[in-house]
């Protein structure tokens, strides 16, 4: 099952939802705030070397921001960030689409097409 890892009130997760529908791709929604993506599954994520670990962080998000984490990335080891990924939705960039060997972060449409179409 695929699982879809965003939130209602975000317009790139309403776009990417669209895409996937109109592409017959059936999803369970997740709320990312409510219930982040786990440790193992950002970490296939970071392993498949399509999306750096830096990617996975919602950057222009007010939590991001507020830790300000821009200066304290380098000072954390991996495990940390995707230990503070899991822990926190609002960390992480939006949407993040899984069905535990292909995922894509953020929404694109080409990249949608290519592994969701």
């Amino acid at each position: 099952m695929i699982k879809f890892y965003g939130y209602n009130k975000c317009s790139t997760c309403v776009k990417a939802k669209k895409f996937l529908k109109d592409h017959g791709v059936e999803f369970k929604d997740i709320d990312i705030t409510v219930e982040p993506p786990s440790q193992s599954a950002l970490r296939r994520i970071v392993q498949a070397k399509v999306y750096p670990l830096r990617k996975l962080f919602n950057t222009s998000g007010m939590a991001y921001r507020e830790m300000d984490m821009k200066s304290k990335m380098d000072s954390y080891s991996e495990a940390q960030l995707i230990e503070l990924l899991s822990q926190n939705g609002r960390l992480v960039k939006r949407p993040i689409v899984i069905d535990g060997t292909r995922h894509t972060v953020g929404f694109n449409s080409d990249k949608f097409k290519e592994v969701w179409g």
